[in-house]
């Protein structure tokens, strides 16, 4: 693969990243402080618009499997479909309407919407990395720009959404290092200006930034259109047959790596979620950081984005297994954080995040392309497996995800959680301490744990390789 081939396929896969980044970090504050749903009504809608995207995953994979080729290729049609679809739903998931009643209803249905549209793109592009090329240091090296990019991708959407709403969650009303709060005053302090008008200004920023983020998705998927050649499968006789979906589903349930990586991950990829989603509000109303929250998550973002190449290298030297501990790296640090909010240890912790979610991201699409050769391996008679793997991996992840995103939620209802007061109760602060501290810390050393089982080493990807060699 040259260079450009590779360049371009990583910058298809940003905008996706771009527009997710500033969801994960702004919309559940952007739901409860701009357009005052209940945490309650929050929940669900972050919970339903997941689980809406994990159930199109298999939906997504079905039909692509049943895809016939075409003049160009058999994936690349799905992925230039939907692109305009989820640009208009992006925009309208962050548009106040005029009305209040049926507010919920219209960010359920947008981001419902949107979540299910992402995963049409998302399932087609990520399988594409299987039929860019047959050798495994090219597929490799793809993942690594592809990740690269994508989280250059997740820090320019948080960037530039952090920066053009920011002047929204920041008011005169609010005292930048409030004092501790007592259950008996914070009832009374004085609350930010209700932006419950979609002429306001909080509401205009955050349509500027959605507008500013629909170009860039659209930019992106043109750039992998023109640079991007895709191939068919290059292990498939003419005699191979597809494998239909149920039974390939069934097939890939039981295949005991695919199993090993799918379970740890998505504790881990649970995790991070948790973490980006409540970052902002922990910033904002635990940690009395509501001023540097942007810089913040900037920080976190530059950190993961710089580490990726190293995290490469790491897992070229040292095998993909062991580079898996460095995830854990954020989580002493995240304690910290919450037992003593201070700024230079919030930035000190920001960085370490980054290093642990920049290896995140790149271990699990690194190591997929190897469950995918392993299974090849032992059907060797059958194709169109690949979409099957990777639109179940995100199934399982999205969900996951979109559980506990509604469950952080449902607990700052439960907390008593207030929209737009400058000063939470003291049990909301807990439950915020506890969702970026001790929750994610739990997942990710299960994750881990599982991942000790998971049977593929350096050895035997190089004996795989050699095997479909032959066979090819």
């Amino acid at each position: 693969l040259s260079m450009c081939s590779k360049l371009c396929y990583a910058i298809g896969g940003a905008p996706n990243q771009v527009a997710g980044s500033a969801a994960s970090f702004f919309l559940q504050i952007y739901l409860l402080d701009i357009a005052h749903i209940t945490p309650f009504h929050a929940s669900l809608v972050l919970f339903i618009g997941k689980a809406s995207g994990a159930v199109t995953d298999p939906v997504a994979g079905f039909f692509i499997s049943k895809s016939r080729w075409t003049k160009i290729g058999r994936l690349m049609p799905w992925v230039l479909a939907c692109t305009p679809f989820t640009i208009i739903s992006y925009f309208f998931m962050w548009y106040l309407p005029p009305f209040v009643s049926g507010r919920v209803a219209w960010y359920l249905i947008f981001h419902c919407l949107f979540q299910a549209l992402t995963t049409l793109f998302q399932v087609p592009y990520s399988a594409l990395t299987m039929f860019l090329s047959t050798d495994q240091k090219d597929r490799d090296s793809a993942t690594a720009y592809r990740m690269t990019m994508e989280v250059l991708g997740t820090l320019i959407g948080a960037a530039l959404q952090g920066q053009i709403v920011a002047s929204a969650h920041v008011s005169p009303h609010c005292t930048v290092n409030p004092s501790v709060n007592t259950t008996d005053s914070w009832h009374d302090i004085t609350s930010i200006p209700d932006p419950s008008d979609p002429l306001s200004h909080q509401a205009k920023v955050y349509m500027i930034a959605a507008g500013v983020i629909a170009g860039v998705y659209l930019l992106g998927i043109i750039v992998l259109f023109l640079g991007v050649k895709e191939r068919d499968d290059p292990y498939a006789l003419n005699s191979d047959r597809a494998i239909p979906f149920c039974k390939g589903l069934a097939l890939t349930m039981k295949h005991g790596p695919y199993v090993k990586l799918t379970a740890s991950f998505l504790l881990i990829s649970t995790a991070v979620q948790l973490e980006q989603g409540n970052f902002v509000l922990f910033c904002t109303h635990a940690a009395g950081l509501r001023n540097h929250f942007q810089y913040l998550v900037v920080t976190i973002l530059v950190s993961a984005a710089l580490s990726v190449p190293f995290w490469q290298k790491f897992l070229q030297r040292f095998g993909k297994k062991c580079a898996a501990c460095g995830i854990s790296w954020m989580i002493p640090f995240a304690v910290m954080l919450v037992t003593i909010p201070n700024l230079i240890l919030a930035y000190f912790v920001a960085f370490i995040s980054g290093l642990s979610i920049a290896a995140s991201l790149l271990l699990p699409w690194s190591m997929l392309p190897d469950v995918v050769d392993n299974f090849r391996l032992q059907n060797p008679h059958g194709k169109g497996h690949e979409t099957i793997f990777y639109s179940s991996y995100v199934f399982f992840t999205k969900m996951s995800a979109g559980i506990g995103l509604g469950i952080s939620a449902a607990g700052l209802e439960f907390a008593g959680y207030k929209p737009g007061i400058c000063r939470q109760s003291d049990n909301v602060i807990l439950t915020l301490k506890l969702l970026i501290g001790a929750v994610p810390a739990i997942l990710i050393l299960l994750g881990l744990f599982i991942l000790l089982f998971y049977p593929i080493t350096e050895e035997s990807r190089r004996e795989t390789k050699l095997a479909l060699e032959e066979l090819r």
